[in-house]
């Protein structure tokens, strides 16, 4: 188990995906940080950047993995670039990792590695814009105390127990294949994205269900999926609402299911801590932590 966070504990700012664009949504996040009594090491990265990345490789590579060890590494924002540095042996180190959205193969192959501590939610940048409940809600898994149970739309199927798995289903199903993604047996996969057709979403959930990950799992939650639903030019005759496909691709599991879980791109975005034990009731449309 990882070791909670104390006041005085130092952590790291990383940017391992897209450049930093907003210098001033880096600042509130920081500031959310620092009032809980944590410092920040001032070496991150503002206006670093190579192409669409926040420098190359080998910096990025070397900034994920430095010779410091930081109680906590927090990753600066999303976009691209995390999955290129799995290319490399992994020195994975104990410790607090917390994002999300591109941060998803990072958060996921070091789980596979076999460590914990990796928290699906919050980047940097958008921590500061988070609502009061979402901010208590990180700060109460870094520091090691409880939090409340989440609450989506339920669509039955009872009650499961397992260690949770949660991530982008974009970066997710790029990673199958790869020596990067922990075992799905009996856990409890929540997932989220944005910006993807409805089509994309079915060939996304057929991959899945194609390489035997659905079938493994105990429980699904659907988290947020802004701006998924809204194909421009098309014959709303000819496709399917967001819904139906979530319906069609996963109600022949025979599994609990809940949607609509205020989990990834949207303000209010819970945070999860990855492998740990958690409880999906399908009928209460509730997902709790198992302390």
């Amino acid at each position: 188990m990882t070791e909670p966070l104390k006041k005085g504990d130092l952590f790291q700012i990383v940017a391992v995906s897209s450049p930093i664009s907003k210098k001033e949504d880096l600042e509130a996040g920081i500031k959310v940080l620092q009032e809980w009594g944590l410092l920040c090491n001032d070496n991150y990265a503002v206006d670093r950047s190579w192409g669409y990345l926040a420098g190359n490789d080998e910096i990025r590579f070397n900034e994920l993995h430095s010779n410091n060890d930081y109680p906590l590494l927090a990753f600066a924002r999303g976009g691209w670039g995390s999955a290129r540095l799995l290319e490399k042996k992994q020195p994975w180190k104990e410790g607090w990792m917390m994002g999300f959205s591109d941060l998803t193969s990072i958060l996921l192959a070091r789980l596979a590695g076999g460590f914990q501590g990796g928290v699906h939610g919050p980047l940097v940048t958008t921590l500061g814009a988070e609502p009061d409940w979402s901010k208590d809600r990180l700060k109460s898994i870094l520091f090691g105390n409880s939090v409340p149970d989440i609450f989506g739309d339920p669509w039955g199927g009872g009650i499961s127990k397992g260690p949770l798995i949660v991530g982008n289903l974009s970066v997710l199903t790029h990673l199958i294949g790869t020596q990067h993604l922990p075992s799905f047996k009996k856990s409890i996969l929540i997932i989220e994205d944005i910006g993807e057709a409805p089509y994309r979403i079915d060939r996304m959930l057929t991959h899945l269900r194609l390489a035997g990950i659905l079938q493994q799992i105990s429980g699904l939650g659907f988290g947020s999926f802004n701006y998924c639903d809204n194909e421009k030019n098309v014959d709303k005759a000819k496709t399917f609402k967001l819904l139906d496909i979530f319906k069609d691709r996963t109600q022949d599991l025979k599994i609990p299911i809940v949607s609509n879980l205020p989990i990834g791109h949207c303000c209010g975005n819970a945070s999860l801590p990855l492998g740990s034990q958690a409880i999906l009731n399908g009928d209460k449309g509730s997902l709790s932590l198992v302390k």
